[in-house]
């Protein structure tokens, strides 16, 4: 019986692919604030700097990298082994159900990973290529061998901090003086992640909606196709306004950086609330840009949310979501808006934090006559729990409805959004 277990066991690991690591090198992660740790390299052999920050999900590492909100930061797991499931092609086709893409968007989007153990075998039915060589191939370093308990309690304890990952040659040298650390929240992330040309997809579907993108997750144009809408993809600091009666919706997605380079974005906004009466949904980023329409202020929190398991306590009560109720939501923030008293007119809480008390969500009243929400975290997940996934199909639902009750879109005019392409990079064909 023994022998037969032991037998057993052996040929089970067999199914599992050795992933290499390539040529490794000794690696360090140095801190402005003084500390380092040194690990091992994998990925590509360079060094670089960058905001680091810890996410606390078990799963979904895929998903984490190709989020373009992490852009421009030094992701730390941690969780302990990351990699072993290795990684997935990330090609689909562009239908009624997806968006191009598995991951979140094409690229990695962090500037580098920080990992206890990275496993150096996988084993997924979809996995083509371990994540080391995934980072080779996409010039992404990463540094394996450290304590990231530790690093997790000082970004915890000190908050999220510039950093680098210096290897090889790089590795051995003095660490960096202080004015050689990298702040990118001090650039226009969003700029550099959001398209460049609006793009359509599922141009088939019953009700038309425009993203604004700020860094947008390929899972929330996933989740707004899947419910049949004809989503247009436009680029961050579009003009909106100047198209909006095309439209039955309008969404503003996640993004990178500091919201407060928006701010311009955030005025343009301000009209359209103002003005249109049609429904309005912002994650994240959109969340914050939204409150900056509104009036309220955003700010820089300590360490941030990030991770798949942050609890959520719902004050208001609209579609799906009942007031009283705890949420476990996906999350992936640096910068929240300010709790005031009194909230701007028209305008009340949505949700809050239940372990740091922060603005989770707002919406506008029912006095106000509008229909408009934003929330700080991601109905979408992925990865993550799906407790509020709904809050898709609420807004689909509410700009189908209106549209029926006869605030109807105007027949989209190509002239109107300049140069829109398709996610193929081909012109598209409006149809008569």
């Amino acid at each position: 019986m023994i022998s037969c277990i032991i037998r057993s066991s052996t040929l089970y690991r067999g199914f599992a692919t050795h992933a290499g690591l390539h040529a490794t090198s000794p690696a360090v992660l140095h801190l402005k604030t003084g500390q380092s740790f040194s690990g091992r390299s994998f990925g590509a052999p360079k060094s670089i700097f960058g905001e680091t920050v810890f996410s606390t999900s078990i799963t979904s590492y895929t998903e984490s990298m190709t989020d373009p909100s992490y852009r421009g930061q030094i992701l730390v797991f941690t969780t302990p082994l990351i990699g072993n499931y290795g990684v997935p092609r990330n090609t689909v086709p562009f239908d009624s159900k997806d968006v191009g893409v598995v991951l979140e968007s094409q690229d990695i989007q962090c500037s580098a990973v920080v990992v206890a153990d990275v496993a150096e075998k996988f084993s997924h039915h979809s996995a083509v290529e371990s994540l080391a060589s995934w980072c080779h191939r996409s010039g992404v370093p990463g540094i394996t061998g450290v304590d990231t308990r530790a690093i997790t309690r000082l970004l915890r304890d000190q908050g999220t901090t510039l950093g680098r990952i210096a290897v090889g040659a790089d590795a051995l040298a003095s660490r960096p003086v202080p004015d050689e650390y990298w702040d990118p929240t001090t650039e226009n992330l969003v700029e550099q992640v959001s398209t460049k040309v609006p793009y359509e997809l599922n141009t088939k579907g019953d009700v038309k909606i425009a993203v604004l993108d700020f860094g947008a997750k390929a899972n929330i144009l996933r989740s707004l196709v899947r419910r049949n809408a004809a989503v247009t993809v436009l680029p961050w600091n579009f003009d909106f306004n100047s198209i909006r009666d095309q439209y039955d919706g309008l969404f503003l997605s996640n993004g990178p950086g500091d919201p407060t380079h928006c701010i311009g974005v955030a005025m343009k906004l301000r009209r359209t609330l103002r003005e249109w009466n049609k429904p309005v949904f912002g994650i994240c980023m959109g969340h914050q840009i939204i409150g900056m329409a509104a009036g309220l202020e955003a700010y820089r929190m300590t360490f941030g949310n990030r991770g798949h398991n942050q609890p959520v306590l719902a004050l208001a009560s609209s579609g799906s979501i009942k007031a009283g109720r705890v949420y476990v939501t996906s999350q992936n923030h640096q910068y929240a808006l300010k709790l005031s008293d009194p909230f701007p007119q028209g305008w009340e809480p949505f949700f809050i934090n239940c372990n740091d008390s922060s603005v989770e969500g707002i919406k506008s009243t029912v006095e106000s006559g509008k229909k408009i929400w934003g929330v700080q975290f991601h109905p979408e997940s992925a990865g993550g729990p799906l407790d509020t996934i709904e809050m898709f199909t609420d807004f689909v639902n509410e700009c189908r409805a209106m549209k029926q009750r006869g605030v109807t879109s105007m027949p989209v005019d190509v002239s109107g959004v300049v140069g829109i392409q398709t996610p193929s990079g081909q012109a598209f064909v409006a149809s008569a």
